[in-house]
């Protein structure tokens, strides 16, 4: 099961006169990565570069910023994945000393420096989220805030008619139960509905 972080984590150590500033922290993607290196570098000013690697959304991505060709993002980047997680950014701000480190060299300090940063953290299990969409009689509207406050669940949206249409969010693992309690207290009233590409689905087989 993939985790989260639940707050930064730092390390910060020299290597042959080239200092190593690593960052771990969570991320939800591409846009937050490049916006959080842009501030590295303003906070960095004299530094020589900003690695960076991110596991976000199912993708992933690595920077060498200048470093030989795989010797910095990528290294990083199979930490994060060897530590199972999810929705993190790595960075390493580098202020260099003057003594090349060679490849190799350069491999094992930014994978230290993320490694280093990585002892200190606070790890969360992430539960995977469906996105659910049915049709239900107005009685039960109440009866399904309820159950999805209960069992952690997000209402996204609701669109009222002839009956109410509500899409909503529920940890994987109350899915079944829930659809079970409702298609019981529905008697069979309740339409479980196909939603946009974008979206998870969850719907009933076709009836043959």
């Amino acid at each position: 099961m993939p985790h989260a972080l639940a707050l930064p984590v730092h390390s910060d150590f020299i290597i042959r006169k080239s200092r190593f500033v690593g960052c771990v922290e969570p991320c939800d993607g591409r846009e937050a990565a490049l916006a959080r290196v842009a501030q590295l570098r303003a906070e960095h000013p004299s530094a020589t570069l900003v690695c960076w690697a991110l596991m976000a959304g199912g993708h992933s991505a690595a920077n060498d910023d200048g470093e030989p060709g795989g010797t910095a993002g990528r290294p990083m980047l199979e930490v994060l994945r060897h530590q199972d997680l999810a929705g993190v950014l790595a960075t390493v701000v580098r202020y260099y000393g003057g003594i090349q480190l060679g490849a190799g060299g350069l491999v094992r300090a930014y994978t230290d420096a993320v490694a280093q940063a990585l002892l200190q953290a606070e790890k969360t299990p992430i539960t995977p989220q469906l996105t659910l969409r049915c049709a239900l009689p107005y009685a039960l509207e109440g009866w399904l805030r309820r159950a999805l406050e209960r069992d952690a669940g997000a209402l996204l949206d609701v669109a009222h008619g002839s009956e109410v249409v509500a899409t909503f969010r529920l940890p994987e693992p109350q899915v079944a139960a829930l659809r079970g309690a409702l298609n019981d207290a529905s008697q069979g009233g309740v339409r479980w509905l196909t939603i946009t590409p974008d979206e998870e689905t969850l719907v009933d087989p076709p009836a043959r």
